[in-house]
């Protein structure tokens, strides 16, 4: 899961391309980075770490020009920890492409065997958003051989070729030097991405594209809409905007956990206000808590900040059960839910959050979580919970159990990592151990969506549901996943995966 930004003016952009980024720092809190144009010529400055972390003033100085794109990184491809992986990404041909992509390539494999033995391109990199750029890249390049020029036709029909190679998510930005600015969304609409404008007072319109519309709100952008599946936006030099359908059989399915857990609930993604769904969210939990659940045995109801808390307001205001707060965020501690490795995310829980301990001694608490995942914050908060007093301990997730893996950029690829999985919710509960657990049902996700926006009736949701609606994820595939992530490295012998081949001197 990931953010990205890009911005095209007539005045510098990169003050506002650095606070698009604040913004959007709750998608990834591994690397961020920056790629601005100055007539030709591209300025890049990345690194791993938090947006405030990576960048000084000296590094925004040297980020000059009138149009940039920007991304931060929660990596689930590649190497997590290589600053080599952060974006965004350049090629030098065709013209000089700087490039910005949010998803997950499931048949990034594939592509990289095409790009090495057919498209003869040199991949230096484990990451599938190298690749993808770099296959827009060769489509690039054969829409303008034999002398042709790149025009919008050109660069459309670049997207329509990339769409029929690529599987999986992609939500991307690109800037063509000396050209223009690209944006494209998956056939499937899986990641979101909208576009807005800003009309200066010299009579120049500044565009702006981004994973979530508070960005907008946030640098004074009217948002004008999502980009439709499938869809290609070209922006020339002069300002021109244009939009195609590049996709053959284009179909909207946004992914539902953006409105469980991962987009600010200021945004608004494919029409639905991420703060109402989530409202929604809540009053439907609150029916399936009053059947599972004495009311008399609960004395009042918290939300685990952040992201669970308009849930659990609506939960307890159809409950008519009092609403607390008593588990109190630390601000400067990552979401535990993004951060790499089990123990870093079990270790992080009890820095990332404290209990008041009067608000629970002696009371039966009615806790109200977005998701439950891999179990590890929610087991260490309920015996945070005991140890601050509570009589018993109600845990109730606003999502249905995660029971499959995920493999369109959220990191859930193995399924000995879920808590749920080969689990009854009574064996999930023991782990948790909890004195009660209930789940939303995916009847009651879907609804609470569609609820907010009845244009909007299908989701990808295959962590809850096991439905790729890419249609070629497979057993055997998955299979093959996990064992990678588990097993396998890179090898020298493997001239796809390690292309950079050096000898190296060795001493007699």
């Amino acid at each position: 899961m990931c953010g990205i930004i890009g911005l095209m003016s007539d005045t510098p952009v990169n003050q506002r391309v650095y606070d698009a980024l604040h913004l959007l720092q709750h998608r990834g809190q591994d690397a961020a980075g920056i790629a601005t144009l100055d007539g030709l010529q591209f300025h890049f400055f990345k690194g791993l770490g938090l947006v405030r972390d990576v960048f000084r003033t000296r590094n925004m100085r040297d980020l000059t020009g009138s149009i940039g794109i920007g991304h931060v990184r929660y990596p689930t491809q590649g190497n997590a920890t290589s600053p080599d992986e952060c974006q965004p990404f350049y090629v030098n041909a065709p013209f000089g492409i700087a490039f910005a992509h949010n998803g997950n390539l499931t048949n990034a494999d594939d592509l990289r065997r095409e790009l090495y033995d057919t498209d003869r391109r040199h991949l230096n990199t484990t990451s599938d958003s190298e690749v993808l750029l770099n296959v827009l890249a060769s489509e690039l390049s054969r829409a303008t051989s034999e002398g042709r020029r790149l025009t919008k036709t050109a660069v459309f029909d670049a997207v329509r070729a990339l769409h029929r190679r690529v599987r999986g998510s992609y939500a991307c930005v690109a800037v063509i030097a000396g050209k223009g600015m690209l944006a494209f969304r998956d056939p499937c609409g899986i990641r979101p991405i909208c576009w807005g404008s800003n009309k200066l007072e010299n009579g120049f319109t500044e565009y702006m594209v981004s994973s979530e519309s508070v960005t907008m709100i946030g640098l004074g952008f009217k948002t004008e809409r999502d980009l439709k599946p499938g869809e290609a936006m070209w922006i020339d030099l002069e300002g021109n905007v244009s939009f195609s359908q590049c996709a053959d059989e284009p179909s909207l399915h946004p992914c539902a956990f953006e409105f469980v857990y991962f987009a600010r609930p200021d945004s608004t993604i494919d029409g639905i206000n991420v703060y109402a769904a989530r409202l929604r969210l809540g009053e439907i939990l609150a029916d399936h808590v009053r059947e599972a659940v004495d009311l008399k045995d609960i004395d009042v109801v918290m939300p685990i900040p952040d992201s669970s808390r308009p849930a659990a307001i609506q939960l307890a205001l159809k409950l008519g059960i009092e609403y607390r707060e008593g588990l109190i965020k630390n601000r400067y501690i990552g979401r535990t839910f993004i951060m790499p490795g089990q123990a870093v995310r079990k270790r992080s829980v009890r820095q990332k959050l404290n209990t008041i301990g009067s608000e629970f001694k002696g009371k039966n608490v009615l806790l109200v979580d977005d998701s439950i995942v891999r179990g590890t914050t929610c087991k260490e908060i309920v015996q945070m919970v005991r140890e601050a007093g509570a009589n018993k301990v109600v845990f109730a997730s606003a999502a249905p159990p995660v029971i499959y893996p995920n493999v369109y950029g959220i990191d859930m690829p193995t399924r000995d990592e879920l808590i749920a999985y080969g689990r009854t919710d009574e064996e999930v509960r023991r782990e948790m151990t909890a004195d009660a657990l209930v789940y939303q049902d995916l009847s009651a996700l879907k609804q609470s969506i569609t609820d907010v926006n009845p244009a909007l009736r299908s989701f990808e949701a295959s962590c809850f549901d096991g439905l790729y609606i890419t249609g070629d994820v497979s057993a055997d595939y998955l299979n093959r996943l996990e064992y990678e992530r588990k097993h396998l490295a890179p090898t020298p012998e493997d001239p796809v995966k390690n292309q950079l081949n050096l000898s190296l001197a060795t001493a007699d």
